[in-house]
């Protein structure tokens, strides 16, 4: 199989930009990934400090927003990706 059939680049020289540009979008999502997953653990420990103290696990006021930053930064979309970054980080309700 050629890098054209790979990719679906028509020429040799768009398959090479296409074959590029997909390794740093896959460098990029291990980033993001290792965010999220930084982002899920310190949202842990909010989570535990709230509950220590008596409150509760998840605060509705912070969630709306962090909905509005995404909104406002990506679109409507971007509510999106927040309500299921927030389910990653919230973990069990």
């Amino acid at each position: 199989m050629t890098a054209t059939d790979v990719t679906g680049a028509r020429t040799a020289e768009a398959a090479d930009v296409i074959t590029g540009a997909r390794e740093r979008i896959d460098a990029l999502d291990d980033r993001i990934i290792g965010l999220i997953q930084e982002r899920a653990a310190v949202s842990a420990v909010i989570q535990e400090a709230r509950i220590a103290s008596g409150g509760r696990r998840v605060n509705l006021s912070r969630e709306m927003e962090v909905l509005g930053h995404y909104r406002e930064a990506l679109g409507r979309p971007g509510t999106t990706l927040a309500m299921t970054l927030l389910e990653l980080c919230r973990g069990r309700v």
